[in-house]
């Protein structure tokens, strides 16, 4: 008899809680040695934009240890994100509409609100309006490992609820990446990018089972797309969608699904190694005078604001008003509290909001790090503020 691994979701809250403990560890130590005095202060710097490749397009120049982090490795965890998705809406907590609701309208409020709240402060400035996405996605790592601090305190329904909606927040992600930061495209690129993918789909209906032949294509998909214009993170999202899955219904998941053996394969390496290793490089802000200076300016209040205000606005007035009209109920065992400080938890952005600032002002370094210190402003108020509501509620009976 088989032995079958345990169930991914299992394994993604507590690996992923450990891996968001790191991810903290490592963000405050990126940002320790990014503000060292002197030269140590600039080791940081240097070692982030260290040349350590071709040049595969004029448009990126020479490869940078910054750029195969952001567009290489981080296209490995999009293909994680990507498996996620998939397990979750054919064989996990997403798989019938029943299940979908109460996530689905939680996140779309939950991006919706950041968003408008970002342009209301940032009103009468085009040239900021691009950042609209940056607060409109949640962490995952960083708010599970936030959890894991609580232990007990949370019921696991919460912990299921935040991981659900965070999985349809990362879809909406994705979609925005693909479709709101695109720009000069290489149809030439993006036709072979496209007739690689009808392989891979072509694997799958073949039933192929053997990951070799998708990871393959998935390295030519990849260069394809960075060539192409559309971000290069978007190929590890659509190689998930070709993997093939086999359902398990209410049971373990199967040990011959390509896609679970995938999944459990990829686990580890993103949450202690690529997504701290995007957390050192991008999370090195200085914080002198002038940073201090420059969070009271529109960029920063607006992303923080979106973080800290919109999200909790829109994720618990989504659930709240879905359990009124009768849509769907919110999570058994847990207060309203609880929920308001899962809200607040979901505040946390720092992974995919420092990527997706970097994508809404790609000319501008000066945008970006004004980003990044909303970025962190908004998240650290996000985690303290939901972790004292949550060591304080206490659960429905």
């Amino acid at each position: 008899m088989l032995n079958r691994p345990p169930s991914a979701l299992r394994d993604f809250l507590k690996s992923e809680a450990g891996g968001g403990v790191l991810l903290m560890a490592v963000a405050a130590f990126a940002m320790l040695l990014a503000n060292l005095p002197g030269e140590a202060g600039h080791v940081h710097h240097a070692l982030v934009h260290a040349q350590i490749g071709p040049e595969f397009t004029p448009k990126l120049g020479p490869m940078t240890v910054h750029l195969w982090v952001n567009d290489g490795l981080m296209a490995i965890f999009f293909l994680l994100v990507g498996l996620e998705i998939k397990r979750e809406l054919v064989d996990g907590g997403l798989s019938s509409w029943e299940r979908r609701r109460l996530p689905f309208i939680a996140a779309a409020a939950g991006m919706l609100a950041p968003a408008c709240v970002y342009l209301l402060v940032v009103a009468g400035r085009p040239h900021l309006a691009s950042g609209w996405a940056i607060p409109a996605a949640t962490d995952i790592a960083f708010a599970i490992g936030v959890l894991a601090l609580l232990g007990r305190r949370v019921p696991a329904s919460l912990k299921l609820m935040l991981t659900a909606i965070a999985i349809v927040d990362d879809m909406g992600a994705v979609a925005i990446i693909a479709l709101a930061y695109t720009q000069d495209i290489d149809w030439t690129a993006l036709g072979c990018a496209a007739a690689v993918l009808l392989v891979m789909f072509g694997l799958n209906r073949l039933a192929v089972q053997r990951l070799i032949p998708y990871m393959l294509a998935f390295g030519a998909l990849w260069y394809f797309t960075l060539l192409s214009g559309v971000h290069a993170t978007v190929a590890g999202v659509l190689t998930a969608m070709s993997v093939p899955i086999k359902s398990t219904p209410g049971k373990p998941d199967a040990a011959d699904s390509s896609l679970h053996r995938l999944e459990h394969a990829l686990h580890p390496w993103s949450a202690y190694l690529i997504v701290p290793l995007f957390g050192f490089i991008n999370a090195g802000v200085m914080l002198d005078g002038a940073a201090l200076g420059v969070l009271l300016t529109p960029l920063p209040i607006g992303v923080a604001a979106g973080l800290f205000f919109g999200k909790q606005i829109g994720i618990f007035g989504g659930i709240w008003v879905a359990d009124r009209l009768g849509l769907s109920r919110r999570p058994a065992g847990a207060s309203w509290a609880q929920i308001y400080g899962m809200a607040l938890l979901c505040g946390i952005g720092f992974t995919m909001s420092l990527f997706i600032g970097m994508l809404a002002f790609p000319g501008s370094a000066a945008l970006v790090e004004q980003a990044k210190i909303g970025i962190i402003a908004g998240s650290l108020l996000s985690a303290v503020a939901g972790y004292i509501v949550l060591r304080r509620a206490e659960s429905r009976c």
